[in-house]
């Protein structure tokens, strides 16, 4: 099984190393537009492979699509990443052009593939993808969702001092700041509802703490985040290549789910060899499906910059 990431920064970087030494792909093909780039970091990891034990081969090229040819999975993480104090919402202008571009080359040599979108805002980009090329929309997916998921659970985990694998937790909505919705009524503890062990405050703290957690590394880092995003692409590779239907919260095209047409916002999706399989429809009460309808509101708000690149 093959997979080409494009952009071969921190994320992209990360996303190969975790694919590498886990033993998801046996090749993994790292591109960037910098010269030398991206062979340096494949180098690098590489050098690794005694030590951890693995056997993937990993190679960099810079910007020559036709070593990517027969890509099962392609993951863009191509675009600048956030500064501190920068939101998602303004680098639709700086990244629509570069993903846009990417998707075309990819599809020019892996027409059958399965894009995995990363590049923010994640949601608008996802939507861009899909609609610049007409791909079926379950070879189209952003994976905001499975990072979120992942900080919540991490928030939970602090919370309660207990072990993150031991708590089940999503995110749904959109990938923002403002827009993603922490399930907090639905999240366990080993099958037991959290709000057994936390008061609705710390609750309420917890979904917070969610919603800023890439606003907050940014802010510590001075750049945007890498080792959880990238283990998150690699958590959804996984699935997509071992067929492993895991339900994973992804950005998708939604028609008619949960009251949304023509967007891509995070949702509940079983996640295998065919890319989105499934979107299931978890029973939302009141206020989560008005956090939604108020989510999807600002994604299609944002998705309407797109309209003179998508002429």
């Amino acid at each position: 099984m093959k997979v080409t990431i494009v952009g071969a920064g921190n994320v992209g970087a990360t996303c190969a190393d975790v694919i590498s030494y886990r033993g998801i792909a046996s090749e993994v093909v790292l591109l960037d537009i910098r010269e030398g780039f991206a062979e340096g970091k494949a180098l690098d990891i590489m050098q690794c492979a005694t030590n951890t034990g693995f056997n993937t081969k990993v190679s960099g090229v810079t910007n020559d699509y036709s070593k990517t040819a027969g890509s099962d999975v392609v993951v863009i993480t191509s675009g600048i990443p956030r500064k501190p104090g920068m939101t998602r919402e303004e680098l639709i202008g700086i990244n629509a052009g570069i993903v846009k571009t990417v998707v075309e080359n990819v599809l020019k040599h892996s027409p059958e593939t399965i894009i995995v979108v990363v590049s923010n805002p994640m949601d608008t980009m996802t939507y861009l993808a899909l609609k610049s090329t007409g791909l079926p929309k379950n070879r189209i997916i952003g994976m905001g969702g499975a990072l979120d998921s992942s900080r919540f659970r991490t928030y939970l985990s602090l919370a309660l001092d207990k072990p993150a694998n031991d708590i089940s937790a999503m995110v749904i909505g959109g990938h923002g700041d403002t827009t993603m919705i922490p399930l907090t009524r639905l999240a366990s503890y080993n099958g037991i509802p959290v709000s057994q062990f936390l008061s609705e405050e710390e609750l309420q703290k917890v979904a917070a703490d969610t919603m800023v957690g890439g606003a907050t590394l940014t802010g510590l880092l001075g750049t945007s985040a890498w080792y959880a995003p990238g283990a998150s692409v690699a958590f959804l590779v996984d699935s997509i290549l071992n067929d492993q239907k895991k339900m994973i919260a992804c950005s998708v095209f939604v028609e008619g789910e949960y009251g949304q047409n023509d967007i891509c916002i995070g949702v509940p999706c079983i996640i295998g060899k065919n890319g989105v399989e499934e979107i299931l429809d978890i029973k939302l009460n009141d206020a989560e499906k008005a956090l939604f309808a108020k989510s999807a509101d600002a994604v299609r708000q944002m998705n309407d910059a797109l309209k003179s690149i998508l002429v």
